[in-house]
């Protein structure tokens, strides 16, 4: 879809408030109904309807009533918002010619008040060319249903994020100027795209820029995954500029060394045939690694030693446990003490847990010789007997009384000395008025209060009285 930005004058504050509207219910909606819109936009004097039919004549909107009267955003509509959005700020005031078409974007020329050429990158996933983005790309992640509007603004996101941290980091990039919805504003390179140079002045220089380019990517933590003539921009003193980064993936990826490899093929492959340089003749001459590293550099020789960049990005492959390694060497604060205290609290807590399950067996046996004892006395008819018993338990009780007596003694000197052991005492008493309050509990059923005074109630009753007649 051609853009024309012409259009933009004939649009209100109404259009763009529909727009917008349109845009908030496309959130959860794949159509969004045009009750929605009206309810939405609230326009102050109606109108939604009269303004959506001004909208299609434009081809902002589209329109479907195959399940419903709804309407759903185009490229065109999506494109008018985000140039809104950044002409109000003041990023730029004019849009140009069209400068370049991509499988998943276009490129066209804007300037700002100051007459200053830059580029504006409008990403445009979902094209028949190229669909199989959720394979060929990680802008969904975890997510499983998607938007095209909603990946392009996706990968807007993330390659005005690589470009902006390549820019700070000293690689050759165009400076990134803001970012909006699916639209990325940036300075215009001054050169041409690698694939239409037909000559080199010094090739092999070129060729030690471009590779070392690559190596210091992958260095920093970050593979370019595309990294072919095609993103690759050179000027007239032979100086090289890189593009296109959405699909950047970390080196901790599962695939890195392929996506790397597959780069630096690339680049062989281009020079080999365009400008009739051998690599392979060098590679058997060279007898050491290193030698053999500067032609063709291998992934397994890189060191990952310039930053983490793929940390600070969260670029596709790394995972949580490579970031917590890099926690763990780059935190100044030792860790052993707080790792030995955490062991010691563990180990006192399986110590009190094997305490309490001694002490829960200690009660279930004092409760079967309670039984017993009861037995016993209700087999008893004698008084004498009986007398005898009740004097040897309150013989059996002023024993344990002194025992008990000394044991207190103990345990609070002991306490005075172990603070330790106090805590553990009170983690005892706790469980054990937690186990008394439990065992109070009734097994009645919740509905049971239901049944008072209904029908299963005199039920119950009708069937008390024939019972008691039987």
């Amino acid at each position: 879809m051609k853009l024309d930005v012409n259009v933009l004058r004939y649009l209100s504050k109404d259009d763009f408030r529909v727009l917008t509207a349109v845009e908030m219910g496309m959130r959860n909606h794949e159509i969004v109904p045009a009750e929605l819109i009206d309810r939405i936009a609230s326009l102050r004097h109606g109108g939604t309807y009269k303004v959506l039919k001004n909208l299609l004549k434009h081809k902002l909107l589209h329109h479907d009533s195959s399940k419903y009267d709804g309407f759903r955003l185009t490229y065109l509509g999506y494109d008018f918002l985000a140039i809104k959005t950044m002409v109000n700020r003041g990023v730029f005031s004019s849009v140009g010619r069209q400068i370049g078409v991509g499988k998943e974007s276009d490129i066209f020329e804007v300037a700002n008040e100051d007459g200053t050429i830059m580029a504006m990158k409008l990403h445009r996933l979902g094209r028949t060319s190229f669909r199989a983005v959720k394979s060929k790309r990680d802008y969904l992640k975890h997510r499983s249903s998607f938007s095209w509007l909603y990946l392009s603004r996706l990968a807007a996101l993330k390659e005005f994020a690589f470009m902006k941290a390549l820019q700070e980091h000293g690689f050759p990039v165009p400076n990134a100027v803001d970012c909006n919805r699916h639209c990325v504003i940036m300075s215009l390179v001054q050169g041409y795209p690698f694939v239409q140079v037909k000559q080199l002045q010094n090739p092999e220089i070129v060729f030690e820029k471009i590779i070392g380019i690559v190596v210091r990517l992958a260095e920093h933590g970050l593979i370019h995954c595309d990294f072919n003539e095609f993103n690759i921009m050179i000027d007239d003193d032979e100086n090289i500029t890189i593009i296109d980064f959405p699909q950047m993936v970390s080196v901790s990826h599962r695939n890195a060394e392929m996506y790397f490899d597959r780069d630096v093929e690339c680049i062989i492959k281009f020079f080999s045939k365009r400008f009739n340089l051998s690599f392979e003749a060098n590679a058997d001459d060279l007898d050491s690694d290193e030698e053999s590293d500067t032609v063709k550099p291998r992934f397994s020789s890189i060191k990952k030693a310039s930053g983490f960049l793929d940390k600070e990005l969260s670029a596709s492959g790394f995972s949580r446990k490579e970031q917590d390694d890099i926690e763990k060497f780059t935190d100044k604060i030792p860790h052993s003490d707080y790792d030995d205290d955490e062991d010691d609290e563990d180990e006192d807590e399986d110590e009190d847990e094997d305490k309490d399950e001694d002490d829960d067996h200690d009660s279930s046996n004092l409760k079967a010789s309670d039984i017993q004892n009861f037995d016993s006395l209700c087999s008893l008819t004698k008084d004498g007997d009986i007398k005898q018993l009740e004097a040897s338990s309150n013989g059996e009780d002023e024993k344990h009384e002194d025992a008990s007596d000394k044991v207190e003694d103990d345990e609070s000197s002991e306490q005075d000395d172990n603070p330790e052991l106090e805590e553990r005492l009170a983690r005892q008493r706790k469980h054990a008025i937690r186990a008394a309050r439990a065992g109070r509990k009734t097994n009645a059923s919740r509905n049971s209060y239901k049944d008072k005074g209904g029908k299963s109630s005199h039920n119950s009753k009708i069937q008390k009285k024939q019972m008691s007649n039987w």
